[in-house]
């Protein structure tokens, strides 16, 4: 402990990320929720091209890379746009920025303050506590209902504001629209924020409700759907004072979040639809494979609405399987969280990875 820490930094629990192993490692990286295929085409040539490269490689007659040397747009108008374009919304409804992490961020300074608590299932993505922690917000933890759903009329009920990740993570569980509608109408007042990061696999789309709702706050992710984890690009969507309110904290905290080459790389991914339904209809077919597969050999599960699968096992222990697994080159995730203990979350790799994974448990269960 550095005697250099003030209060806030010596007491807070900061978020703990999935193991990174180095690059060059032969392990089987299921532990993240990274899409296992690769970025379009489109988006690898959108880079290249505002590096002053050509896509064979070779440099363009006008491009040596001189761009890099200018400020990126602060606003990321070329993402902006391509969402408005896909959703049909307006500019002035749909805010981008340094992935949905930082989004998620600027919301919680921006709407919630120590006199606005905000709720959140007691069973979800755990940077929703480090935020409230860190900027002084009260959090309200809704118990979760037959152990692993989010209980909707508790939070239709409550008071404050609500966030809450659609599907949920790490259960996979999605919400169907009318139960997010049922939210939005019990709150008038308050600013419900549904985190989408893995909606792209299965799950219901909430942007749609965005002219109906001014108090509607949808946060997106290309980290997954996209297989962009790497470059960090997210946008959200809402009415125009939630977005203006984004703008705010973010201009006062850093105008740049977004840089040039994930601009390019956003936009064209954003406007690919063709090439991301593909790949990702794929990992939901490796999905229901894998998980046919785990409960042959005694896993039980919910049904997954996300990139990963939420699995335990009635005689193993989790944190032993997941020791095993590590020693079989295998990375997944395990949360030694109450309630969540006896769990592992799998994501979702290649066929190939998948069916490496089912040996490897086909094997320790026997």
């Amino acid at each position: 402990m550095s005697r250099f820490w003030n209060e806030k930094t010596r007491d807070i629990k900061p978020y703990v990320p999935g193991e990174q192993p180095p690059p060059n490692s032969r392990l089987i990286k299921i532990n993240t929720n990274e899409n296992p295929y690769p970025p379009s085409p489109k988006v690898i040539g959108a880079i290249m091209r505002e590096t002053g490269l050509s896509e064979s490689g070779g440099r363009e007659e006008t491009g040596n890379g001189s761009r890099l040397r200018l400020y990126p747009d602060t606003n990321a108008s070329a993402v902006v746009e391509a969402v408005c374009e896909r959703f049909g919304l307006e500019p002035g409804q749909v805010f981008a920025g340094n992935g949905s992490d930082e989004l998620l961020a600027f919301a919680f300074m921006a709407f919630w303050d120590d006199s606005r608590p905000v709720m959140v299932p007691e069973i979800s993505y755990s940077f929703y506590p480090v935020y409230a922690d860190l900027f002084g917000i009260p959090l309200i933890k809704i118990p979760m209902k037959n152990g692993l759903e989010i209980d909707c009329d508790a939070f239709e009920s409550g008071k404050g504001g609500i966030v809450i990740a659609n599907p949920n993570a790490p259960t996979s569980i999605g919400l169907p629209l009318t139960r997010i509608k049922g939210m939005l109408d019990a709150h008038p007042d308050d600013v419900v924020l549904v985190d989408e990061a893995y909606v792209d696999f299965g799950g219901e789309s909430a942007i749609g409700l965005v002219q109906e709702y001014p108090n509607l706050l949808v946060v997106r992710t290309l980290s997954k759907s996209c297989s962009l984890a790497g470059m960090r690009i997210g946008f959200a969507a809402g009415s125009a004072g939630l977005i203006e309110g984004l703008n705010r904290i973010k201009n006062s905290f850093n105008s740049y979040t977004l840089d040039r080459l994930a601009i390019a790389a956003g936009a064209a991914a954003i406007r690919d639809r063709e090439y991301y339904d593909n790949i990702n209809n794929r990992v939901m077919e490796t999905r229901e494979r894998t998980a046919a597969s785990l409960r042959e050999i005694g896993f039980e599960m919910p049904d997954s609405s996300a990139n990963f699968l939420f699995v335990t096992h009635p005689r193993y222990s989790a944190s032993e399987i997941f020791s095993y697994l590590r020693s079989k080159g295998i990375l997944v995730r395990y949360f030694n969280t109450p309630g969540i203990d006896n769990y592992l979350r799998i994501s979702i790799g290649t066929d190939e990875e998948m069916e490496t994974l089912v040996a490897a448990l086909r094997d320790y269960v026997a």
